[in-house]
């Protein structure tokens, strides 16, 4: 079997993610088919509208740069990656009169366990991801851009770099956009596939040819970024929400959603529901809903608890997450964990979260970059200690070491990743513990021989 017949075993074709009509309200992923992506079919959809507007070309006086941030301020809008910083207030700490060379970049590194959707917005939506990318790079003073795109979907780099051929093409990208006096290169760029190059210094460090590494924060990038200069990274989702949001006004995404959490989100569910894929709602939606879009639990099965946004999110259980609803203040505040990427993982009745907790902490371990000492050392011994819980040789001091190492990583590293290990331990101990000591008491798993 050659490469690229084992690659495509792997290639999600979209029929599974995001091509159905379970999306409510859908921006992004709204009248694709998997085979319109190309130029011609995004502005028959009203692409590069948003553009024209800007700069103008549809008759009217244009926006400053002033006007672009403020609308985006107005949206609601916050950073899907993970983060959830407001993206207005970002754009807005962009020295715009710096007189030296300045960089927009994209993260499209998607890289947390249980997350497809930035993928599929490249691979079938390219186009609002770049238009998105020219606004911003608009509203900020700057004249290159890059995407950098993780290195294990090549096929989704390659379909980005052909739309980036089209909107030169065009005229929507390089010098003097569209006739005026706004110019803007941007280029796409493959990483190798490595977790912490997500992290948005570690992924400066790779793009400048280096070993993808997390800096020091400060200075932080919008003083000092690619390649020493000011720039702004925001994620592929963030990017492809603006065009819509220059379209049709930032009241109007924000109505879309709820107080400080406007617009829709696409959330990657997957796990034991019948009908895993992307979907996007607008924040707010009751986690409910979004379960009975996916189908619900699988048949025969009750929901457990559900891993609200990436492995990385603290666990939740299924009562405290029935009542819960899909936005950043909500997953945090009410139900003590983060909605990260969007990726919501379900576990059911059949799952043991021991077995659960070994693979999401031998990921870690594997991924840690080991720049940093708690995270180099402390991720193998969560993995290490969790491991030999799961295969019946647990101590009863096993527990109180869980936490404390979890809590000796814990803000004690260079970037998040540490803490990404940490919270899923702390998590599945606060609300799973009697399954820990199950094991370690009775050298098996409490759920049963089904497992």
């Amino acid at each position: 079997m050659s490469v690229a017949q084992i690659l495509s075993q792997f290639q999600a074709s979209g029929a599974e993610t995001c091509f159905h009509d379970r999306h409510i309200n859908p921006q992004i992923y709204a009248g694709l088919d998997g085979k319109n992506w190309g130029i011609h079919d995004y502005v028959a959809r009203g692409g590069y509208a948003a553009l024209r507007k800007i700069l103008g070309q549809d008759g009217g006086e244009g926006l400053t740069q002033d006007q672009v941030i403020a609308t985006v301020k107005e949206s609601g809008l916050r950073g899907r990656g993970g983060a959830g910083f407001p993206t207005g207030l970002k754009w807005s700490f962009m020295p715009r009169q710096f007189p030296g060379q300045k960089y927009l970049v994209c993260n499209s590194d998607e890289g947390e366990p249980g997350t497809c959707k930035d993928r599929d917005i490249m691979e079938f939506n390219p186009h609002t991801v770049i238009e998105g990318m020219i606004i911003a790079a608009y509203a900020m003073g700057i004249s290159v851009g890059y995407n950098y795109i993780h290195g294990e979907i090549f096929h989704t780099y390659e379909r980005f770099e052909a739309a980036l051929e089209e909107a030169r093409a065009a005229g929507y990208l390089g010098n003097n956009i569209l006739g005026s006096a706004f110019s803007f290169q941007l280029h796409a760029s493959h990483g190798f596939g490595a977790y912490i190059c997500g992290e948005e210094t570690a992924l400066l460090e790779s793009l400048e040819g280096k070993k993808g590494q997390p800096r020091f924060k400060p200075p932080f990038p919008a003083s000092f970024g690619l390649y020493g200069k000011p720039t702004t990274i925001n994620n592929t989702e963030t990017f492809a929400a603006v065009p819509w949001i220059i379209r049709n006004g930032g009241q109007a995404y924000l109505e879309c959603g709820k107080p400080n959490n406007g617009g829709t989100k696409i959330f990657s569910v997957s796990g034991d529901v019948e009908r895993p894929g992307n979907y996007e709602v607008p924040m707010g939606t009751p986690f409910a809903k979004l379960l009975e879009l996916a189908g619900g639990v699988r048949a025969g099965r009750q929901l457990k608890a559900v891993i609200p946004g990436g492995s990385s999110s603290p666990v939740v259980p299924a009562e405290l997450m029935m009542k819960l609803t899909m936005d950043y203040d909500s997953i945090a505040k009410e139900g003590g964990s983060m909605l990260g990427s969007g990726a919501v993982i379900v576990l059911d009745d059949s799952r043991c979260m021991v077995k659960s907790l070994q693979r999401l902490s031998y990921f870690y371990s594997h991924e840690s970059c080991g720049q940093c000492t708690p995270c180099r050392e402390g991720t193998g011994w969560l993995w290490r200690v969790v491991d030999r819980i799961e295969r019946g040789e647990g101590r009863p001091s096993d527990l109180t070491l869980l936490d404390s190492v979890a809590g000796n990583i814990m803000g004690r590293t260079i970037c998040a990743l540490g803490d990404a290990a940490a919270m899923p331990v702390r998590g599945m101990l606060k609300h799973f513990r009697h399954e820990f000591e199950h094991h370690i008491e009775h050298k098996t798993c409490v759920v049963g021989a089904d497992v």
